[in-house]
């Protein structure tokens, strides 16, 4: 466990140290305005069926008939709008950390590879169509999580749920990206079993980042960089073993 931890805290740190290099900035940046420029179209073309099928949401789990009893009424509707809120903010986030993932990581890898991996060879394990299925089934597992947990905020649980699916989120969908330039087919299978605790203790925390104001408008590149660091320094220490 202590070596799991100080594997884990390494990593958080040279993303930490990579994420301010001028460099990077434009990258934290992009993604996230690209994300907030998507969702605000999108939601000003749908706004109808969207709205409804946020309020066919909120009746699902008996929250609609609760705010319709509301008064005053500009109560009723300030509720509203922060609920809406609640819902473009980890959209904007999760589209970001996709963005990232199929578009960012290139230069993410470059960065930490130059710097600290210099020695790697590249096997090219992954490409660009692994990483978009990988993305793919990730946000599909991402969604799954939601709604198949729907009924546990109905009994006071389902405050966890958004920390597990951000969890898995980050460690499926940053895994594949941080290896997939160097590491072979074989190495990264091995790896992804090998360190299955560490790479869900990596998505917990960087998910963590998600839920912490300011910080979060650096969470995807940050949680990119910190995957990038881990995979390729156990990329590293696997073929020293493997000698």
């Amino acid at each position: 466990m202590g070596q799991h931890m100080t594997r884990i805290l390494d990593a958080l740190n040279r993303g930490f140290r990579d994420l301010f290099q001028l460099k990077i900035l434009w990258i934290v940046i992009w993604p996230i305005l690209v994300a907030v420029l998507l969702w605000l179209t999108l939601g000003l073309a749908f706004s109808e069926p969207i709205s409804g099928l946020f309020e066919s949401a909120l009746a699902a789990i008996g929250f609609q008939s609760w705010l319709e009893g509301v008064e005053p009424r500009w109560i009723a509707s300030a509720i509203h709008a922060v609920l809406h809120l609640m819902l473009f903010v980890p959209l904007v986030f999760v589209t970001a950390l996709l963005i990232t993932s199929l578009f960012a990581m290139s230069a993410l890898i470059r960065l930490a590879a130059d710097r600290n991996h210099p020695q790697l060879k590249r096997e090219q394990g992954g490409g660009a169509i692994g990483s978009l299925l990988n993305a793919l089934f990730a946000l599909g597992i991402f969604i799954a999580i939601w709604v198949v947990t729907l009924p546990l905020w109905l009994i006071g649980i389902g405050a966890v749920v958004p920390f597990v699916a951000a969890a898995y989120l980050n460690q499926r969908l940053f895994r594949y990206d941080a290896l997939a330039e160097h590491a072979s087919r074989d190495e990264m299978q091995t790896l992804f079993a090998k360190h299955r605790a560490s790479w869900w203790g990596l998505g917990l925390l960087t998910g963590l980042l998600q839920f912490i104001p300011l910080l979060n408008l650096f969470a995807p590149v940050l949680t990119a960089l910190v995957f990038v660091h881990f995979g390729l320094a156990r990329l590293a220490e696997l073929r020293l073993q493997d000698g």
